[in-house]
């Protein structure tokens, strides 16, 4: 990987992570409950727009420091697994064992649904 590569990856990072924290505090102050919604919400739009992305450059000449920054470092910082497996954890520690499990399968679902109608829709587009 290139310095230019690096670097667009970061710069692209340190606003996914700045856009997921802004979101995530906006969110949980407005829900006040246990069932992890904004993680939820972050990962699936993240989902969405990776496969939208990707659509569009399928057949693109765009450079590729677009995917590395958007793709790479805007999106891998802003969805996160990490938060999803520890908040699973949590539900189920706090004996919610049907909720974690509810969690679990509206995350992969809707996050494979979501992630292909990106991707549909930016090869319409693209």
């Amino acid at each position: 990987m290139t310095l230019r590569g690096l670097l667009c990856v970061g710069a692209g990072g340190f606003f996914g992570a700045l856009a997921r924290y802004s979101l995530a505090l906006l969110i949980d102050a407005r829900m006040g409950s246990p069932f992890p919604f904004a993680t939820l919400l972050i990962n699936v739009t993240g989902s969405f727009v990776l496969g939208l992305l990707s659509g569009l450059l399928e057949f693109s000449t765009l450079p590729p420091e677009v995917r590395l920054t958007i793709g790479v470092g805007f999106l891998g910082a802003y969805t996160t697994f990490s938060t999803f497996t520890y908040e699973t954890l949590r539900l189920v520690e706090a004996g919610d064992s049907a909720l974690a499990l509810a969690y679990v399968a509206v995350s992969v679902l809707a996050g494979l649904t979501a992630a292909t109608l990106g991707l549909a829709a930016g090869r319409a587009f693209g």
